[in-house]
């Protein structure tokens, strides 16, 4: 609208503009055939002289506008079939519809040229901001405006509601405004009025309203999801319709600029959009989409799991629910990619899980995220997530559950340097499992408290904690623990100087994980042998063996581990003299440390210091 006032000096015949209303919350939206009349009444066609045939006037309308140069915004049109009648014939002219609609017809039939408008930039909605309130009063209270600017979403309606409540209210602070809208339930009502035109509730439900009966269920079903975006096959699971019929009614939404395709394949709208949502789904709708969805992340994310650490011990899950759409993945990459893209949906799905006191879900739903948040170093995120896992244990009073929660908050306390945290946390994980009887926790914990041990710089209680953890899988007869504790027996070795012991061992940790196909196995034990090679001075072997266990630990996306293997590595080219290697090396090391935000990463960049004055 704003665009069609600046250039209307360019149009010397004139423009016509139309309300079309259609999605005005008031009245109907207006017949094509009313509009066209309307237009030539401004054309100045006399009443006598316009046909009572729809089709006949159409032509009219075209014939009167031939030869002219002329501007016709038709505007808030409901679809193509409401403006395409009212498009003229003749090149000279210009037409501009705004819709909330795509109107895809229009683009893919007449050749219109579409302009998506996102939400206003933060900026920009301040300045609409201080048109409206005055730039003083903004300047004033900045840090309400920022949060009445987030908790509209940058709407521009909800934004210009807000600002006439302020306008209203000139000697209240914003801030009690920015309160009022801070609670999410009385959002839709502070931004609401006796006007339906300024009623956002009311503005939402006439596009809803426009909807098929399947997209309006589906509108009100995406706004029970737990994340801020979603992927199909979560939606299908939401809905319990298949991928094709989803993708449809999807793009329904899309089109009726209800949800945003933000990347391919993946959906979102803001908030304000999510609460109205949240707010027309039934109790129904909530208990059984609600399930179907976090059994979808459940079963896809222990599939993606499998694929990242196949020799972990898998979960005995129940079958999914009916109608959801669990996902499947036939590589290693595959799923490192699932991971990437919908590792915050997996942890807000245990968030949901836990406030809804699912508590078996909650638990195994966090389990499925210890493997990825691990290799990509959040260790902040996977310290949260098991604690909040550790609680629906106790509360389901799950003796095992509960073992395996603080086994795994003690592993994930040592990376954050929380030292006594942890050695508590793994000394009651330790208890328990002895309680049940379960050797191979046991044996796991021991596996924990000895890399515990090691960050405390106590080389001779980690090699205790490796051996109970060896002799205790063996006894078990648990392969892939016996070649994980026999790795940690190696590395503990050499870190005592017993180098040949050290690769003894390690060796037939390498060989065990090879029968077992254990890439992550071979990925930490090449990294092992690389450290004994090093420790008997020969740095070839050693440069070789951290060469493999880097590329494993690529292909793996394991972050973490690649940065200690290349901290290795540089060190190894440092004692053969090749400065320059060593340093790039470290210097790739720090780059990913400081991604994790790790503290390792000070104690790195101080060693590059050390030895350059130019980094």
């Amino acid at each position: 609208m704003h665009w069609a006032h600046r250039v209307a000096d360019r149009f010397p015949d004139g423009h016509l503009h139309g309300n079309l209303c259609g999605f005005d919350p008031v009245g109907p939206a207006v017949d094509p055939a009313d509009a066209i009349r309307r237009f030539l009444f401004a054309l100045d066609v006399p009443a006598h002289r316009i046909p009572a045939d729809p089709d006949a006037a159409a032509a009219l309308y075209r014939s009167e506008l031939a030869g002219r140069r002329m501007l016709i915004v038709l505007d808030n049109a409901r679809d193509e079939a409401q403006a395409r009648p009212l498009l003229p014939g003749s090149s000279g002219c210009v037409t501009v519809v705004t819709s909330r609609a795509t109107l895809t017809g229009l683009v893919a039939v007449e050749g219109a040229e579409p302009l998506d408008l996102d939400l206003l930039s933060t900026d920009e909605a301040a300045q609409l901001l201080g048109r409206r309130l005055g730039s003083d009063r903004l300047v004033d209270e900045w840090e309400a405006v920022t949060a009445i600017i987030e908790r509209c979403a940058r709407l521009p309606l909800a934004l210009a509601i807000a600002a006439a409540r302020a306008a209203t209210r000139p000697h209240a602070p914003l801030a009690a405004l920015a309160g009022e809208l801070g609670l999410a339930r009385n959002r839709l009502d502070t931004l609401a009025g006796a006007d339906p035109r300024i009623d956002l509730r009311a503005v939402f439900a006439h596009s809803y309203e426009a909807l098929s009966e399947d997209g309006q269920r589906m509108f009100r079903l995406l706004g029970l999801h737990p994340g801020a975006d979603i992927a199909a096959p979560a939606a299908a699971s939401l809905a319990a319709l298949p991928l094709p019929e989803t993708a449809s009614l999807l793009a329904e939404l899309t089109g009726a600029s209800l949800l945003t395709e933000h990347t391919p394949g993946r959906y979102t709208y803001h908030d304000l959009l999510r609460e109205y949502a949240a707010e027309l789904a039934g109790r129904t709708d909530l208990d059984d989409a609600l399930l179907r969805v976090l059994d979808h992340y459940l079963h896809t994310a222990h599939a993606a799991d499998r694929r990242l650490y196949p020799g972990r011990d898998p979960l005995a899950l129940d079958p999914p629910r009916p109608g959801s759409v669990p996902g499947s993945f036939s590589d290693e990459r595959q799923a490192i990619d699932w991971f990437a893209a919908e590792h915050p949906n997996v942890l807000a799905a245990v968030s949901r899980a836990a406030a809804a006191r699912l508590d078996r879900l909650t638990w195994q739903i966090a389990w499925t995220l210890r493997t990825y948040l691990g290799r990509r170093g959040h260790w902040t995120e996977l310290t949260a997530v098991i604690g909040i896992a550790l609680a629906a244990a106790v509360r389901l009073g799950d003796p095992e559950m509960r073992a395996r929660s603080h086994q795994q908050l003690g592993s994930a306390l040592i990376r954050l340097g929380r030292f006594d945290d942890s050695e508590r946390e793994l000394t009651r994980g330790l208890d328990e499992y002895r309680t049940i009887g379960d050797l191979v926790g046991r044996a796991r914990t021991h596996h924990h408290l000895s890399y515990l041990f090691e960050q405390r710089e106590q080389p001779e209680r980690s090699l205790d904690h490796a051996r109970q953890a060896l002799e205790m899988y063996r006894t078990a007869g648990h392969r892939n623990g016996e070649a994980q504790a026999l790795n940690g027996v190696g590395w503990y070795s050499t870190q005592l100087g017993d180098h040949h012991h050290a690769l003894a061992a390690c060796r037939e940790a390498l060989e065990i994980f090879e029968d077992l196909a254990d890439g992550p196995g071979q990925a930490v034990t090449w990294d092992s042998i690389g450290l004994a090679h090093f420790g008997l001075g020969d740095h070839a072997a050693a440069i070789t063996d951290y060469q493999r266990a880097l590329a494993l630990f690529r292909d793996q996306g394991n972050r973490y581990n690649e940065a200690d293997t290349l901290t290795h590595l540089g060190d190894t080219l440092q004692d053969t003299g090749d400065q320059p290697t060593a340093q790039t090396a470290w210097r790739q090391a720090l780059t990913i440390l400081i991604e994790l935000r790790h503290p390792d990463s000070q104690q790195l960049q101080a060693r590059l210091e050390g030895h350059t004055t130019t980094w």
